[in-house]
């Protein structure tokens, strides 16, 4: 269960204020229909995370324990130190077919926006540090829910009151603290 709470933890406070959360505002605004956009945003995490996942698995297989311990504070240390940077959304949805599916246009939006984004990155190292890996996979999905159907559901009325930059301080040292935790253990 370890691996669980803190993958569902650490994935659901580096998620807010995130460009995929971002994108989900957009296209909450945009489409207005919350059931197809939380179905494909479920849909894409899955998708992206077991992957991130699997691969971070398969790297511990390959990496020593000794390596893949500094690997893994350090990779930590630089989701923190990244989590402070705000996000941006720049246009994630790269134009996607205007007449699609609600439900397609946010499953490829959402796996794509998500390619290479912090909250993957998390899941690589998430993967590489716990076992099983399933858990890893459906606590980073359970959190990156967690962070995004709210925003998908009240929309853009309370986006604005998020304190964001408080958010981003607590991501930042909840990934710092697993750092030391990994390099202390």
């Amino acid at each position: 269960m370890q691996a669980l709470l803190i993958s569902t933890a650490a994935v659901a406070i580096a998620e807010i204020g995130d460009k995929t959360q971002l994108l989900s505002l957009v296209l909450a605004a945009k489409y207005r229909r919350p059931v197809p956009i939380c179905l494909g945003i479920l849909v894409a995490t899955l998708a992206n995370h077991a992957l991130a996942g699997w691969f971070g698995a398969a790297a511990s297989a390959w990496l020593t324990p000794d390596v893949l311990k500094w690997v893994i504070v350090v990779s930590f240390l630089a989701i923190g130190l990244w989590t402070l940077v705000p996000d941006k959304l720049d246009d994630v949805d790269g134009g996607l077919r205007r007449h699609g599916s609600v439900f397609l246009t946010t499953t490829v939006a959402f796996f794509v926006a998500e390619m290479g984004d912090k909250t993957q990155v998390a899941t690589v190292v998430l993967g590489a540090q716990y076992e099983p890996l399933w858990q890893v996979v459906a606590g980073t999905t359970v959190g990156m829910l967690l962070a995004n159907v709210p925003v998908v559901w009240l929309g853009a009325r309370f986006a604005d009151r998020l304190p964001l930059r408080a958010t981003r301080i607590a991501a930042a040292v909840l990934f710092i603290a697993l750092a030391i935790w990994v390099a202390l253990s």
